[in-house]
C-alpha cells in the first residue's frame, strides 16, 4: 500500500485561538472526506495562555511546531544506500557501487550510525597505486572477507579472524626455495604440489590459499588445523587469485573518516546549497534525528526539490506566514481577513468570508460535507469564535457567528458566559511571563502601499488591573522590538473586553500622529484612549491604512 503524502494545516506566526483550532478541525474534516493524503495540523509559533487552556479544556494536545515550511532534506529523494561496514571488503564495496549505479556509499556501525565514506576514487586508488606486499596484514583483513573475494571457502580455520601480519605471497619455487622465502605469519598462494602445501605449513604461515579447487590431502588439513593455519581453496586460477586478493581489504582501512559533510534529514534545501556546490564530494550522508544514516543526497536532489504542500488558514499575508511559505505549494487558503500579499504559482481553493472567525467558516464546512462535530472539537471551535469576536462584542462578528457559537456549545455541553470568562482569565494571567513572551502572544505585522510598515500586538482582559499592568511591561519594550524587527511603528492594543475599549500604547516615527489623523483624537499619558475600539482587524488597521493614505496626499499639510 503506498505511502500517504503529508499535508500541513497551519495558521500565521504568532498563533491565537482560531488558528490553533481551525487546523485542527479543517485536519478533521479533510481526513474524513480526503484519500491518499494524511491531513496534519501544525503551529507556525508559541500558542498563548487561552489556546493552551482551551486545547487541554477540550482534550487536545498542541500541534506539532513548523515554524519554516520550506523544503527539508527528509522532502527530496533521499538515495538509500545499501548497508556497508568498515570490516566489508572494498571489492564488496565497488560491487555495490556498480549494482546501483553509485559512486559514494556511507559507512556505518551496527547501530547505523555513521563511521565514514568511501568513493570509488578511493577503490581506484588502491588498485592502482598499491605495490605492498603487506597491505593485506597492514589492513588487519579478514579471512572471510579475503575468501568472498578470491571466490574461495575456508577449509580449515576460523573465517572470522584477521590476517595481521606478514606478506602476501606466490609460492612458485620448489620447496627448498621456498622455506627460504617464507616467513612465520606470511600468507601464500600455492598450486597442488603437497609438499609445497606442507612445507608452507612446517613454516608457520598464516593463511595458505589454493587455486583452481584443486586438491588439498587430509595430511595438509589435519597439520593446517594442527598449528592454526587458514587453508582457503579457490576456484580461480594463480594469476587471477593474485590480482584480485588486495581488494579483500576492509573498507575502514581506505575510508574517510575526518572532516566529513553531513547533513540532517531536518535540514533546509536553502541552506545546504552552497556547502553542497563548494565540495569536492559528489554525494553527502544524511543523517536522521536519532543520528543514524539513512542514505545519501547529491546536488542533482536540489534542482527540483519535493515542495512541502500546506494549506493556510485565518491568514493570507507573507508577513505572517512560517517562513519560506513563497517556495512551499499552497494548496488552500481559508480566511476571514482582508486580501493580503501572499501569492501562488497556479490557482487554488481561496475561501475567504466576512465573519467574525475562521472557526465559524469550519462549522458551516462540517454542515456542506454532512459531517457530525465531535463534542470536542466543536468545543474548540465555539472557544475560538467567542475568542475571536470578543464574546460577540466585536464589531467582525456577524449572525452567523452568534448561530455557530450557539449550536457549538450545545454540541460541546458549554455555557458560553462561563466559558468566556474562564478563557480570558487564562489569556490574561500572564504573571511569570517575559516582555517578549507577553508582546508576541498575539502579534502580527502589516505592510501597505507607499512603504507603510507597521506591526501591531493585543492584548484583551475582562480585568482593568491586569490591563494596566501589561501596560507598565509593554511601553518601554516597544523600542526595542521596533529596532529589532525592523518594524518603524509599533502599537500594542490593551482590550478592555467589558468596557468595549482600547488603550493604544505606540513606538516610532509618525506613529503618535498615524493615530491622532485616523481616531481624530490626541493621547493622554503615553496612550490613545479609544473607546469602542476592540477589533485590529476591523477597527484598527483600516482606520491607519486610510489615515496614512490621507497623509501622503496633497490634501494633507500637516
Amino acid at each position: 500500500m503506498p505511502q500517504q503524502e503529508n499535508v500541513y494545516i497551519l495558521g500565521h506566526k504568532n498563533p491565537d485561538t482560531d488558528s490553533i483550532c481551525s487546523a485542527i478541525a479543517y485536519a478533521d474534516i479533510r481526513n474524513r472526506t480526503s484519500k491518499g493524503e494524511a491531513f496534519i495540523p501544525r503551529r507556525a509559533g508559541q500558542i498563548n495562555e487561552e489556546t493552551e487552556y482551551v486545547l487541554k479544556r477540550f482534550g487536545f494536545s498542541q500541534p506539532g511546531y513548523m515554524p519554516n515550511v520550506g523544503t527539508q532534506v527528509k522532502d527530496t529523494d533521499i538515495y538509500r544506500t545499501p548497508r556497508l561496514e568498515k570490516t566489508m571488503s572494498i571489492k564488496r564495496a565497488w560491487d555495490m557501487m556498480k549494482e546501483n549505479g553509485i559512486s559514494t556509499l556511507p559507512v556505518v556501525d551496527g547501530d547505523g550510525h555513521l563511521e565514514g565514506i568511501i568513493t570509488d576514487n578511493d577503490i581506484s586508488r588502491v588498485f592502482m597505486d598499491t605495490e605492498d606486499s603487506l597491505l593485506l596484514s597492514n589492513a588487519q583483513t579478514q579471512y572471510r572477507w579475503i575468501a568472498e573475494t578470491i571466490r574461495g571457502d575456508v577449509r580449515v580455520g576460523d573465517e572470522n579472524r584477521f590476517f595481521t601480519r606478514g606478506r602476501v605471497l606466490v609460492g612458485t619455487a620448489n620447496p627448498e626455495l621456498l622455506s627460504a622465502i617464507l616467513e612465520e605469519g606470511d600468507m601464500v598462494i600455492l598450486g597442488d604440489r603437497e609438499g609445497d602445501q606442507l612445507e608452507a605449513v612446517n613454516q608457520n604461515v598464516s593463511c595458505i590459499v589454493v587455486g583452481l579447487n584443486m586438491e588439498i590431502s587430509d595430511r595438509v588439513l589435519a597439520l593446517a588445523a594442527e598449528k592454526g593455519v587458514v587453508v582457503i581453496s579457490s576456484v580461480l586460477d594463480t594469476f587471477t587469485i593474485a590480482r584480485l586478493i588486495n581488494q579483500s581489504i576492509p573498507v575502514g582501512y581506505v575510508m574517510i573518516r575526518d572532516h566529513l559533510i553531513t547533513f540532517s534529514t531536518e535540514d533546509f534545501t536553502e541552506d545546504i546549497h552552497d556547502t553542497m556546490k563548494n565540495s569536492r564530494f559528489h554525494a553527502f550522508p544524511v543523517l536522521d534525528p536519532q543520528g543514524k544514516c539513512v542514505g545519501t543526497i547529491s546536488r542533482r536532489n536540489l534542482i527540483d526539490p519535493k515542495k512541502k504542500k500546506i494549506i493556510l488558514v485565518d491568514h493570507n499575508e507573507k508577513d505572517q506566514a512560517a517562513d519560506n511559505a513563497d517556495n512551499a505549494d499552497i494548496l488552500e487558503i481559508i480566511d476571514h481577513h482582508k486580501l493580503g500579499s501572499l501569492e501562488t504559482m497556479t490557482p487554488i481553493t481561496f475561501r475567504n468570508q466576512p465573519v467574525g472567525c475562521t472557526c465559524t467558516i469550519m462549522y458551516q464546512m462540517y454542515g456542506e460535507q454532512k459531517l457530525d462535530i465531535p463534542p470536542n472539537i466543536a468545543g474548540l471551535l465555539c472557544s475560538a469564535i467567542i475568542s475571536d469576536t470578543l464574546m460577540f462584542r466585536s464589531p467582525t462578528c456577524t449572525i452567523f457567528d452568534k448561530m455557530a457559537a450557539g449550536a457549538l456549545a450545545l454540541n460541546a455541553g458549554v455555557e458560553i458566559t462561563q466559558l468566556a470568562k474562564e478563557m480570558f482569565r487564562a489569556g490574561s494571567n500572564l504573571g511569570g511571563k517575559t516582555q517578549d513572551q507577553i508582546f508576541y502572544q498575539d502579534f502580527k505585522r502589516f505592510t501597505a502601499e507607499g512603504d507603510l510598515v507597521f506591526g501591531v500586538g493585543q492584548i484583551s482582559s475582562m480585568d482593568e488591573d491586569d490591563l494596566r499592568m501589561i501596560r507598565e511591561k509593554l511601553t518601554p519594550f516597544l523600542k526595542t522590538e521596533s529596532e529589532k524587527q525592523r518594524v518603524p511603528k509599533v502599537y500594542f492594543m490593551l482590550t478592555n473586553i467589558l468596557e468595549e475599549s482600547t488603550e493604544l500604547i505606540y513606538y516610532g516615527q509618525d506613529s503618535e500622529k498615524l493615530i491622532s489623523v485616523a481616531f481624530k483624537t490626541q493621547p493622554e499619558n503615553g496612550a490613545f484612549h479609544l473607546p469602542g475600539v476592540v477589533s485590529r482587524k476591523k477597527q484598527l488597521i483600516p482606520a491607519v491604512m486610510k489615515a496614512a493614505q490621507w497623509m501622503r496626499s496633497a490634501d494633507y499639510t500637516g
